[in-house]
């Protein structure tokens, strides 16, 4: 994410990032979360192109937080000032999702 971003000019007001995926699938996350060699964009795994039912051609792996967070079929990203709930947020999961502290509905 770092060398992705790093070519972008980032709004000093964005502090979250919306990723948008095949089928209408969003995850929101704040900006501080994927920075910093805290998430990447895979395409590969041991030297072989990602499968499309493990999220190919991209996949955005956000390792600190809860797996639904790590996006299958990233297709955009966009910065944002304000937090905008993401698909499963929207459906009742934890707008964060912090596994180590169990954050895994909303209300948690």
């Amino acid at each position: 994410m770092d060398t992705l971003l790093e070519k972008v000019e980032i709004d000093p007001n964005a502090h979250f990032v919306i990723a948008f995926c095949d089928g209408g699938y969003t995850t929101n996350m704040p900006l501080k979360e994927i920075m910093d060699g805290k998430a990447f964009i895979g395409s590969k795994y041991n030297d072989t192109s990602l499968s499309p039912e493990h999220g190919g051609p991209r996949r955005m792996v956000a390792p600190a937080l809860d797996f639904w967070k790590s996006a299958k079929w990233v297709r955009g990203l966009t910065l944002i000032e304000r937090d905008k709930s993401g698909f499963w947020e929207t459906l009742g999961y934890n707008n964060h999702g912090d596994p180590w502290k169990e954050e895994r509905y909303h209300g948690d």
